[in-house]
């Protein structure tokens, strides 16, 4: 999946809310505490971490492009 970032940075649950990972902010912050985040292959565990274009996101298998669209 891509995600195409608009501004500088989005904060990762929010992230993991518009792609459709979780139903809720809430429900994104519990996969987050989780452990269940990678963020360039390292667990993150920021809720609020932000992330920029060129990163990656991996949930259970889905992986989240993150590129620029300006």
């Amino acid at each position: 999946m891509k995600f195409e970032l608009k501004d500088d940075y989005i904060e990762l649950y929010k992230l993991i809310k518009i792609m459709d990972l979780a139903d809720s902010g809430g429900h994104a912050k519990m996969i987050i505490e989780d452990e269940q985040v990678k963020r360039n292959g390292k667990i993150e565990l920021r809720k609020r971490a932000k992330i920029v274009s060129g990163e990656t996101i991996e949930i259970d298998g889905d992986i989240i492009e993150v590129i620029s669209s300006k």
